[in-house]
């Protein structure tokens, strides 16, 4: 765990997170607190049910060593294809943890879709 998130999970003298997937292909990872929120706050009963089986179903509490490191379980790695090198993200109540491949490959399509936007928008 990167220096610059390790203060929100000092908040837990046992630093306990929830792990869990998201269909987008990234596993989210987040402080116990920040966890019972997104329950109670993001879980809507009129979400969409594989939704919510994603999130829950794929949910597991891990326990941060003493050095902050986590370890991911093969089943979820599997889901993500977590293989070589990983990219960490802070996303405000919780961090996204996504295979670095994965990420630019998709951070690169967003961003020429932007481009490929704003371009069709000067040009009008």
């Amino acid at each position: 765990m990167p220096v610059r998130h390790r203060h929100v999970f000092d908040k837990d003298s046992d630093k306990f997170v929830t792990i869990t997937r998201d269909d987008s292909g990234f596993l989210m990872i987040f402080q116990r607190e920040a966890w019972q929120h997104f329950l109670e706050n993001k879980i809507k009963p009129e979400k969409d049910e594989w939704i919510k089986r994603t999130w829950f179903g794929s949910a597991m509490e891990v326990k941060l060593d003493a050095t902050y490191r986590l370890l991911v379980s093969p089943e979820l790695r599997a889901e993500v294809n977590l293989v070589r090198e990983a990219k960490l993200i802070g996303m405000g109540d919780h961090l996204e943890l996504w295979d670095k491949a994965t990420h630019d490959a998709l951070r690169a399509a967003a961003r020429a879709a932007r481009l490929a936007k704003a371009a069709q928008g000067t040009a009008a």
